[in-house]
């Protein structure tokens, strides 16, 4: 059974202090479609791009990675400034549309559901989402199974709106999935003033099975409600941190996907390992510039 991805894709403008601009593809949930692709998962991923050159590219990039892209290419695709620090951190700038062509797929039938970033909150395409969680939650009963949900909200406060809009919108999402990932700038930002064990508990609270939180170099939380690990980060001469959260979603579906055991009975141990393997693959992709994230051979070598 496949893997849905549901998000945006769009095309990363790079700009580093002494340098000329770089084009690179990116988009939070593009990158772990991407991900998921180059670990030789099955994975489909339902976006919204041009059709223009840059949406050519983009669609040549996932295709290289083995993803089976579902779109309409229409008029001009999105784009997301990146200013890189000395530091290797990033902020962004948008120029965004996410209207995601709902007759391109049946919704029913997959393992993994995943969304996040922007098109989470940015409509009309919300609305999609929206609609495929609640298929979703029907999908349960003795000829089928409701696949394993997993979010990631990549929070932009500079497109979703104000904190009094995007937090209700986030509570509501997060209500409804199993797997919730988030970084501490994201946990901090929904809810500023509490420490993260404060914030790991609340979000269990409101329903989804594990929460993992990223802490970039300082490693990672994840938890249930009866068990919660914390791993540092490995050790690496970062590049650039573009791709790093996205490359520990990828692993954590990567990983859940093939587990026979999935959520059920995760001890400490299990989280353990969890979140060791997500940092160590996202460890990979901050050695690179942009987000090239690592495929299934470079976990040999």
């Amino acid at each position: 059974m496949s893997i849905l991805v549901v998000g945006e894709a769009l095309i990363d403008i790079v700009s580093t202090p002494g340098a000329p601009d770089r084009y690179a593809p990116g988009g939070a949930p593009a990158n772990v479609a991407l991900g998921l692709g180059r670990l030789g998962d099955e994975v489909e991923f339902l976006t919204d791009v041009g059709d223009d050159f840059h949406g050519g590219f983009l669609l040549a990039h996932l295709r290289e990675s083995e993803v089976t892209v579902l779109t309409s290419p229409r008029g001009s695709t999105s784009t997301a400034l990146a200013r890189l620090a000395a530091d290797g951190s990033a902020e962004y700038t948008f120029r965004l549309r996410w209207d995601p062509d709902a007759s391109l797929f049946d919704s029913s039938g997959r393992s993994v559901l995943h969304f996040g970033s922007i098109a989470a909150f940015l409509e009309p395409g919300a609305a999609v989402i929206d609609r495929l969680l609640t298929t979703a939650a029907e999908e349960s009963g003795p000829q089928s199974r409701r696949p394993l949900i997993s979010f990631d909200p990549n929070i932009r406060p500079s497109i979703i709106g104000s904190h009094e809009e995007a937090l209700p919108r986030f509570e509501d999402l997060a209500r409804r999935v199993d797997v919730l990932k988030l970084s501490d700038a994201d946990a901090d930002w929904l809810y500023p003033g509490l420490d993260e064990e404060t914030q790991i508990g609340h979000l269990l609270s409101l329903g989804p099975t594990l929460v993992a939180m990223t802490r970039g170099g300082q490693g990672a939380t994840v938890a249930t409600a009866s068990a919660r690990v914390a791993v540092a980060s490995a050790h690496v001469d970062v590049k650039d941190t573009i791709g790093a959260g996205d490359t520990f979603m990828v692993s954590l579906i990567h990983d859940l996907h093939a587990s026979a055991q999935g959520l059920s009975g995760l001890g400490a141990a299990e989280l353990t390992t969890l979140a060791e393997r997500a940092t160590a693959l996202a460890a990979i992709t901050v050695s690179r510039e942009g987000a090239d994230l690592p495929w299934a051979q470079d976990l040999k070598s």
